[in-house]
């Protein structure tokens, strides 16, 4: 089982958490703390000085990258997400890159292996592709000029006439940072989130390098009056709720890793089609008849009585969990979820009133606006990190077919 600790602040940094699914992964623990993530960012958002969080810009760039310097030799490398297997995978030639990577992947990795070096990287730093030369267009958005990039769902926009054009137009490749690792090796590097990495990099002309770090200079991002009182009625909501669950419930979810697998997978399914749990006895009937299903079907898929008990005993300790008094807390599990999802919006709606960038996605009827993909809220005292994500929105733009992805351009 994955301790909670794990899923808060992974030692790398390839998977963070939504918010809301902490009920979820960490029980008790995970409940307190995805409350307490909310009230650092009203208090960040309400002009509070000591607020315990920094927020950084989730950017939908595509594929993530990693730089630096190897610790075992002092050479320069690239990687993917390859660079924590057990013999890590990175590249310090063209021909490495070009043995293992084809197409636009191969591309993108050459030209960051040519040009990441002008940046000075002296430790080594994870970032997202933004784009090439080759990918950047000038295209007219509701009688607008602009130039833009689309890496992955979201189209990123920038006014034509603007400096920040010229310096991406005169850029061979474009990289958002967003996290840090020290370490003497792969294997025991840690991760540290939001950290200003661009500011600290040397500038060169053919990289257009800048950092996830959330800037507010205007004040728009400030909640008003109003905005921080709705805000602390939906936790104090949720404080509540959290109040009237059996701890045995909470954790029993996070310590047995089929049936959370099986709630979350669950859930997501109606967070891809943009359903909302509106009826929480519904949804915990529905839950179950899920997981009936699922688990008959992968029987079915057995063709031996061997092979079908396998799926037979996951299906038993899984419904194991489902009495009487635990249907009736999880009900309160996915109310307590609505409460953060709640209260988790407002915060989005006031992050996304400053965006350096214009946002759209492509969709067969032409641009739609959009917000950002999200943001990231980093505790400032542990590091521990989590998403800050529209689910609504953006898992329906990433999974719909009416929105095209940059890839499919």
């Amino acid at each position: 089982m994955k301790k909670f600790q794990s899923y808060l602040a992974e030692q790398k940094n390839l998977h963070l958490e939504h918010l809301e699914d902490l009920v979820l992964n960490g029980g008790v623990a995970g409940a307190r703390e995805a409350i307490n993530f909310l009230r650092a960012v009203r208090d960040m958002l309400a002009g509070t000085s000591d607020s315990k969080v920094n927020i950084s810009v989730k950017w939908d760039g595509a594929p993530a990258v990693f730089a630096g310097i190897d610790p075992r030799d002092g050479k320069f490398f690239v990687a993917k997400k390859g660079i924590f297997n057990k013999e890590p995978k990175i590249y310090k030639t063209p021909q490495e890159v070009a043995a293992d990577t084809s197409g636009d992947l191969q591309n993108k990795l050459t030209l960051a292996l040519k040009h990441f070096p002008e940046l000075g990287i002296t430790n080594i730093i994870q970032g997202d592709f933004l784009f090439s030369s080759d990918t950047v267009r000038t295209e007219t958005i509701d009688g607008e000029s602009y130039i833009t990039f689309h890496p992955n769902t979201i189209v990123y926009a920038v006014p034509a006439k603007s400096k920040l054009a010229k310096q991406i137009l005169s850029s061979e490749i474009g990289v958002v940072w967003h996290t840090t690792y020290e370490g003497e090796d792969f294997e025991s590097m840690r991760a540290s989130f939001g950290k200003n990495i661009a500011d600290g990099l040397r500038q060169s002309s053919a990289v257009f390098s800048t950092d996830a770090e959330y800037k507010d200079v205007s004040g728009a991002a400030t909640l008003t009056k109003k905005e921080t009182a709705e805000v602390t009625a939906l936790l104090s909501q949720a404080g509540k709720l959290f109040q009237g669950i059996d701890a045995k419930t909470l954790n029993g979810i996070s310590a047995d890793d089929e049936l959370l697998l099986r709630v979350k997978t669950f859930n997501n399914t109606k967070v891809r089609s943009g359903e909302r749990i509106k009826n929480v006895k519904r949804h915990v009937d529905d839950l179950i008849n899920y997981i009936l299903e699922y688990y008959g079907a992968e029987e079915a898929k057995r063709k031996t009585e061997r092979g079908k008990a396998t799926p037979r005993a996951k299906k038993a300790q899984v419904m194991r969990f489902f009495s009487n008094t635990n249907k009736k807390n999880l009900e309160k599990i996915f109310e307590l979820q609505n409460s953060l999802v709640d209260a988790k919006q407002i915060l989005i709606n006031k992050l996304n009133k400053v965006k350096s960038l214009s946002t759209f996605v492509l969709t067969d009827d032409g641009y739609k606006v959009t917000g950002q993909e999200g943001f990231v809220a980093i505790d400032k005292l542990k590091g521990d990190a989590v998403k800050l994500v529209d689910r609504m929105e953006f898992s329906y733009n990433n999974f719909s077919p009416n929105v095209k992805k940059g890839w499919q351009r």
